[in-house]
């Protein structure tokens, strides 16, 4: 298992992000840093009338992820291994740059440029990539009511956002699961694949894939 301080578990709406950051905070002893996203009162507004909504949901969200991000890492809890987290707070710029006209991204960007730099950076940022099509079914079975017209293009313009802050953030060390045919949830030799990808090795700076 590798030395790690911080871990976040990143991945499309409905990748399974969350489920597994539970399964290693339970398994490994980490503490674990969940996104509070059902606490932001404009989302079900939002995927309603996103034009509408759209930058007063993504300015609430950057508040809160930093708000947390910053509390959560700095006071570690004692006897916990490592901190695991199932979003990162890049991943406000990744969302608001595919929900936001120009001119609202480029003010949205220079708040979160302002504050970014007061974020501590992930030992290894694992994203889990899975298909446009087992996200939709992902969606409508786990059934949040608010997420009902989530569109498949709406999916396919996020999954773009994130490769390309990839190919943008050189610093950072990125492991690429190609999760799309595993159901680590209910299948444990799937979860197995995933914590063998994740901990068997130390990977270099950029972006590493694993196809399983």
């Amino acid at each position: 298992m590798m030395d790690y301080d911080f871990i976040v578990i990143e991945g499309n709406i409905g990748a399974g992000k969350t489920s597994l950051a539970r399964k290693i905070s339970n398994d490994f002893n980490a503490k674990l840093v969940l996104e509070r996203f059902a606490e932001n009162p404009f989302l079900p507004k939002f995927y309603e009338e996103p034009e509408r909504y759209a930058f007063q949901v993504e300015v609430t969200f950057l508040i809160d992820r930093y708000q947390q991000l910053i509390d959560d890492l700095q006071h570690f809890e004692l006897f916990k291994t490592f901190v695991v987290s199932d979003y990162y707070f890049s991943k406000s710029l990744i969302f608001a740059k595919n929900t936001l006209e120009d001119a609202e991204y480029q003010l949205y960007r220079r708040i979160y440029t302002i504050i970014y730099k007061n974020i501590p950076k992930p030992d290894l940022y694992v994203y889990l990539h899975v298909g446009v099509d087992r996200l939709l079914e992902n969606i409508k079975k786990r059934g949040r009511p608010y997420e009902k017209n989530i569109k498949a293009e709406y999916l396919e313009k996020i999954q773009k956002g994130y490769f390309e802050y990839f190919n943008e953030q050189t610093d950072f060390t990125f492991l690429i699961l190609h999760t799309n045919d595993l159901d680590f949830v209910e299948n444990e030799q799937d979860y197995k694949k995933i914590i063998d990808a994740i901990f068997a090795k130390r990977y270099p700076k950029g972006i590493n894939h694993v196809l399983f």
